[in-house]
């Protein structure tokens, strides 16, 4: 486990990477000074800025065993795992809804997001600076900066509600730079925020079809389209939702959902945006996300933690393929050949987190899917559904039911057809990070945890907790989430 050295001071400082060709290159350097502003005054310099924001995605504290447990271990999808007296620190806290403000996990979370908040804020400082770089291409990279700050931000306020905004580098010697980043805005203004930034990315980002073969990975119009989609779905938009799915285009279902998540269906036509991993030499794959949820025991490759939960393999309708797909289970046989054998500990494992190469090493070739087709066809059906538009709200709920092997949905009612939507939702994107934030902003939080004999605390689960450490060095410019 890593040991936190928390503070503002550092969540803030600068973090810069060298000039590379790959643009996946996680080589962290000291922070630029204005005097050698020269040495990035190119294009390779300019793209050098915001290979240091992709690159904070692969960290330890940004995407693995921390994000895990807040986004997928604390939901009713999955179960802390590994072996019984093995806690992850505080993975047995989240999993029973036990987990407090000075829980590492809560911590870690946040600190990780501002880190990566930072990098923005200094691309946005920086590139528009480098006036021998192409101004197609800084443009272009302001506004992946600009999708990938509201990422950033998307994650913080689902997790913690209202956030401290650091829209720029700040001065240490600024008095009001300091109150910037210790006084919380509202959640309504974070969403403001986050949908100005998606905006402004919209404007300047091409296609994902206009990137060339070594940079498909890239942000895209239709990825911040897609996210400007989704923030209006947790807002209850209904409108702007068909407004921004209508426009995501040029993509479609992968046939074999289970295609998907092996390393030859990264970034195909479904793929909207995806966080890149690589566990080649030099490996940039994401720091222990595979490792830590592999098969734990004898004839196993990991940590076994993130187990999927008895209630996530009986949400699965008789013939659905994504079951298979999802959950590894002991006793059977992978695509790749590889045997889970009876001797492993824990029954299941998260199949979308597993790689055939090098699926045991720290870092390996898994990328996590971030945004894919089908939901856009799924947040499109909710917001039809709520908008009384029941007809084209099952048509496009059975564009993904039909992948899935299974029948049309024979829910005809907007009530029916609602709770349809959001059970497809469940099994279709399992362990892509969504489920404990799909089941607060439904309202199904609480019967779905007591199902589990666990209790969803209304007016304080909602949200996670703001650290301890950040309350207690904000002096009383922020306060404490309810009831913790």
């Amino acid at each position: 486990m890593k040991k936190i050295i928390y503070s503002f001071a550092i969540i803030t400082a600068a973090y810069l990477i060298g000039c590379s060709d790959d643009y996946l290159d996680v080589d962290q350097t000291a922070a630029i000074s204005t005097a050698d502003l020269s040495l990035y005054n190119n294009d390779e310099g300019a793209k050098s800025f915001v290979t240091a924001i992709y690159s904070k995605f692969l960290d330890w504290n940004m995407s693995s065993f921390s994000w895990n447990g807040i986004t997928s271990i604390a939901s009713d999808d999955a179960d802390k795992g590994s072996s019984p007296g093995d806690t992850g620190t505080d993975k047995d806290l989240l999993d029973n809804l036990t987990h407090n403000a000075s829980s590492i996990s809560v911590e870690e979370v946040f600190r990780a997001q501002y880190e990566g908040i930072n990098r923005c804020n200094q691309a946005l400082f920086y590139i528009p600076q480098l006036n021998q770089a192409n101004e197609g291409l800084r443009n272009r990279l302001i506004g992946e900066t600009k999708f990938l700050r509201a990422v950033m931000y998307f994650n913080l306020v689902r997790i913690y509600g209202g956030v401290p905004l650091v829209n720029k580098i700040p001065s240490p010697s600024s008095e009001e730079d300091r109150i910037m980043q210790l006084t919380r805005k509202s959640k309504e203004e974070i969403y403001t925020f986050i949908e100005q930034d998606l905006t402004d990315a919209i404007a300047v980002l091409p296609e994902k079809s206009a990137y060339p073969a070594n940079e498909v990975a890239r942000a895209s119009r239709g990825a911040a389209l897609t996210l400007l989609a989704k923030v209006s779905l947790y807002q209850r938009k209904w409108d702007k939702v068909i407004e921004y799915t209508n426009l995501v285009t040029g993509y479609s279902l992968t046939p074999s959902y289970a295609e998907i998540f092996k390393t030859s269906g990264e970034n195909n036509q479904e793929s909207i945006f995806e966080i890149q991993g690589f566990g080649g030499n030099p490996a940039k794959g994401i720091q222990g996300y595979s490792a830590t949820q592999g098969a734990r025991g004898a004839g196993g490759w990991g940590w076994g933690f993130n187990t999927p939960s008895e209630s996530l393999v009986n949400a699965y309708e008789p013939g659905d393929v994504r079951r298979d797909a999802t959950i590894i289970f002991a006793g059977t046989t992978l695509y790749d050949g590889r045997v889970v054998p009876l001797t492993v500990e824990n029954p299941r494992y998260n199949f979308k987190a597993y790689s055939s190469v090098n699926s045991g090493d720290w870092e390996t070739n898994v990328n996590i899917r971030y945004l894919r087709y089908a939901e856009v066809l799924l947040m499109r059906a909710e917001a039809f559904n709520e908008l009384g538009n029941t007809t084209s709200a099952k048509s496009e709920l059975d564009l993904v039911r039909n992948r899935a092997n299974l029948p049309n949905s024979t829910a005809v009612s907007q009530a029916d057809l609602r709770t349809a939507i959001w059970r497809e939702r469940r099994v279709e994107l399992a362990f892509e990070h969504d489920r404990y934030f799909d089941l607060v902003r439904t309202g199904q939080a609480q019967a779905a945890f007591a199902i589990h004999g666990k209790q969803f605390i209304v007016g304080k689960h909602e949200l996670f907790p703001l650290p301890q450490r950040f309350i207690n060095e904000s002096q009383g410019l922020s306060t404490q989430n309810p009831n913790y």
